[in-house]
């Protein structure tokens, strides 16, 4: 009886040790990961060095808050040149800072009523505003002086942006128009008809052949825009294709940067991708998804989830291998595009958040909120 006691009972001891020793490799093992994901969380880690640009992405906390307006901001976005960060909002000023330092430079007043969008000419500058005030402004940004307002919009002028040549303006509106500007005469010279509610957004693929628009019918309109053809007569030629797979009305659009290509191609199952050539498109709805479109092809490829209120603003990593996205949750989230996954979420704001934009060639991204308040957030 001892003996099968002591057989029972042999090497126990040997086999608790090397558990133990194999536990305790465990609990460093994940005791190193934690530090490093602390560390990651409270923002002084990961190390830039370590990682690749294309690889940095905002993290908390945020490098400046800026103060000033006294309703929602609307919109934010950087200047193609300076260090520079324009906020439009409800109290119908817009707002200039230095985002390197933190400090307001300018106040922009000739609005009636909220600046709605925001954009800059490709040399930054020109500035273009629009507003609920039905109006349309370009603003001479060495001067800060308005040197043309816009009048031909039946209702509150929701979206503006430039066409690359920086010849002619593109304008959205709630009267469900789309409307070309001359920047040099200030006239309208031609008008798009195809939404049949309210154009939340406008914006133009890097060339200039493409335009989107997105709308309060929970479509996106693809228009043809070659420059020659832009101002001929007629609207329907220049309907390229309407997506349609929103439930809701779809807040924001962005054009894939050529860095992205690879990343979404990747991201599509492989008997997809043989079709796919693009251009891409990404967009941001009321019904908390987020989804990346084949114009050429005008299929919906795949759609991000995550996101617990409307989503307001969406843009591209410059790198090509994330989304950022902000929302009426009051974060700002990354989004592995490969992976197709939230890869960090960032409590942005106090109260909803309502636009992005990630600087071209500076690792640094702005938000702006229903708080009132404007954030620099540094990548790393």
């Amino acid at each position: 009886m001892p003996d099968q006691i002591d057989s029972k009972y042999s090497g126990l001891l040997e086999k608790k040790w090397t558990s133990v020793i194999r536990l305790q490799k465990k609990v460093m093992d994940l005791e190193s990961k934690l530090s490093e994901f602390e560390k990651e969380f409270t923002g002084t880690g990961p190390i830039r060095d370590k990682r690749s640009p294309v690889e940095w992405i905002p993290l908390p906390p945020e490098r400046h808050t800026l103060k000033g307006h006294r309703e929602p901001i609307t919109r934010v976005i950087f200047h193609p040149v300076f260090s520079l960060v324009c906020s439009a909002s409800e109290d119908a000023t817009i707002k200039i800072w230095d985002y390197e330092s933190g400090d307001y430079e300018k106040t922009l007043k000739g609005h009636t009523n909220s600046v709605q969008d925001l954009a800059f000419d490709p040399n930054g500058k020109l500035l273009a505003s629009c507003s609920a005030d039905m109006t349309v402004k370009i603003w001479d940004f060495q001067s800060y002086e308005c040197i043309r307002t816009m009048h031909g919009h039946d209702h509150n002028v929701s979206s503006v942006t430039f066409m690359p040549n920086g010849d002619h303006l593109l304008t959205c509106s709630r009267d469900c128009t789309l409307k070309v500007w001359e920047v040099s005469s200030g006239f309208c010279k031609k008008t798009f008809v195809g939404h049949n509610d309210w154009i939340k957004m406008v914006r133009v693929n890097r060339d200039g052949t493409l335009l989107a628009t997105c709308s309060k019918d929970h479509t996106i309109i693809i228009w043809n825009s070659n420059q020659s053809d832009l101002l001929a007569s007629g609207n329907s030629s220049h309907v390229k294709c309407t997506l349609k797979d929103h439930d809701h009305t779809v807040e924001c659009i962005a054009w894939a940067p050529d860095s992205a290509f690879s990343n979404v191609l990747e991201a599509t199952s492989p008997n997809q991708k043989s079709d796919r050539t693009g251009p891409f498109l990404i967009s941001g709805s009321r019904d908390k998804t987020i989804k990346v479109w084949d114009v050429n092809l005008g299929s919906c490829l795949f759609t991000l989830i995550g996101h617990d209120n409307w989503v307001r603003g969406v843009c591209w990593h410059p790198g090509g291998k994330y989304i950022i996205s902000v929302s009426d949750d009051k974060t700002l989230r990354i989004w592995d595009i490969v992976n197709r996954r939230c890869y960090k979420t960032v409590e942005a704001h106090s109260h909803f958040c309502t636009s992005i934009d990630f600087h071209s060639k500076a690792p640094f991204v702005v938000t702006g909120s229903v708080d009132q308040s404007v954030k620099i957030w540094e990548c790393r």
